[in-house]
């Protein structure tokens, strides 16, 4: 089966493939797979973490626990779809014993050293949905050709022979891979990474590793991800998750935590790192004379040739003497004149440092205009969040007004019922005051009666 997917694989490699460099940083991690995409031509990038692993101490011979740096150095040279790569790891690690009885030493080291090289032998094109004005549905349905994906090829050799007892696995051996991935969306893709490792040494390895990003805006990306490695002693594998910060064009913050699993055995991995580019990418250009027509070189074409043929010429290139492109101002001497261009045979001329400068200028105005666009974005959202306080704090005043207001007028009625109720009151007390007055004048009048009729009798 691995014979299968390489032979497709290297039978891919005379499709013709596009520039790889992009503007902002393309980092791998803080995933352990790696992108099929290549850092491009003149750029020069490191990738650091720290990390700390632990796990419970199962295998009669073990590494339970282990913290350090890990590096992954990346170059690009020669072609925009190579890579060249070196990955280590400097760690501090405790190796345990546990049989009859238990017992642990520490000891600091290189945990991992790979040099290798990746070349993307396949791109996918996919259709351009924003040239679709007839049908919504059309414009906005997926793209199943996204189901096809990047891939490029993988080799390295591990130089176990530096490292220590636990992590030499054989001394010098190689490693080889596919690297896949598709691009679902614009802000989800998949990573699938297959290798084969320790080729020929004493514990040759087969593992694979499945990650999926999704950008949740321009600076902010999450992941998940999920890695296995079999071997005939045991099988190891970890799902973790984690998120990535862009701090600006050519710098990346990353974090990352995993659950790891070893013979049935949980621990866990954590890491924060930091990846940084130095970018020396110069992009290539057409010259054209007066008529728009390409002026070609003298220099033997070589886009036929295949990637063998090409990497020869591109060698060959290197060690070329370069000639003086460097602009002058006009008035110095005719020598410094005739170094400005390159005049062919057929007399049609060529400003190659006049494009430069022209590259550089248009550059550097792109990114003024880029700033002044974040700037103005930020002063935007400042009035705005200063317009949303004010009516907030205009709300609250009106609010604070208006129950003041009703306070107001709950005492207001308080106060009348207990006016009415007094008045009430004093009238009821009138009342039975004139009540008892009738009562004792009734009471008089009865009196003298009885008294009158008294006097009659006698």
């Amino acid at each position: 089966m691995i014979k299968r997917v390489f032979g497709i694989v290297f039978l891919c490699c005379y499709t013709t493939i596009v520039a790889q460099y992009t503007e902002v940083i393309n980092s791998n991690k803080p995933g352990f797979s790696e992108s099929p995409y290549s850092v491009g031509v003149g750029v020069y990038q490191l990738e650091g973490s720290f990390f700390y692993r632990k796990a419970n101490a199962v295998p009669t011979f073990s590494n339970p626990r282990a913290s350090g740096l890990e590096l992954h150095y990346r170059m690009g040279l020669i072609d925009e779809a190579l890579e060249f790569n070196l990955t280590t790891s400097i760690q501090d690690s405790q190796f345990a014993f546990s049989n009859v009885f238990e017992s642990s030493y520490d000891e600091i080291g290189l945990g991992q050293l790979t040099l290798g090289a990746k070349y993307l032998v396949y791109k996918p094109k996919y259709a351009d949905k924003s040239k679709e004005i007839r049908s919504w549905r059309k414009r906005h349905a997926f793209d199943w050709r996204r189901w096809i994906p990047h891939v490029a090829v993988y080799g390295g050799i591990n130089f176990g022979s530096v490292l220590n007892d636990f992590h030499s696995r054989g001394g010098i051996t190689p490693k080889v891979g596919v690297l896949l991935q598709n691009e679902f969306s614009d802000k989800l893709n998949v990573v699938t990474n297959i290798y084969y490792n320790y080729i020929g040494g004493e514990y040759p390895e087969l593992s694979y590793i499945v990650t999926g990003t999704y950008n949740l805006n321009e600076k902010w990306s999450v992941f998940g991800e999920h890695q296995a490695l079999f071997n005939a002693q045991e099988k190891q594998s970890n799902l973790g998750v984690g998120a990535a910060y862009l701090f600006n064009e050519n710098l990346q913050i990353n974090s990352s935590i995993r659950g790891t699993f070893q013979d049935n055995s949980p621990g866990v991995y954590t890491s924060l790192g930091i990846s940084y580019r130095l970018d020396r990418h110069i992009d290539d250009f057409a010259e054209l004379d007066e008529f728009g027509n390409k002026i070609e070189d003298d220099e033997v074409q070589t886009y036929n040739k295949g990637f063998f043929g090409r990497l020869i010429d591109k060698i060959k290139n290197i060690f070329k003497k370069k000639e003086d492109t460097t602009y002058k101002p006009e008035g110095e001497d005719a020598n410094t004149k005739d170094k400005e261009t390159d005049t062919p045979k057929d007399g049609r001329v060529r400003q190659k440092s006049i494009l430069d400068d022209l590259t550089k200028k248009d550059k550097k105005a792109k990114k003024k205009t880029i700033k002044e666009k974040k700037k103005a974005s930020r002063k935007q959202k400042r009035k705005e969040e200063k317009a949303k306080k004010k009516l907030e704090k205009e709300r609250r005043k009106e609010e604070k007004r208006k129950l003041k207001e009703q306070e107001k007028l709950e005492k207001e009625i308080k106060e009348l019922e207990e006016e009415i109720r007094k008045e009430e009151e004093e009238k009821k007390k009138e009342e039975e005051k004139k009540k008892k007055e009738e009562e004792e004048k009734k009471k008089k009048d009865g009196n003298k009666k009885d008294e009158e009729d008294e006097k009659d009798d006698n």
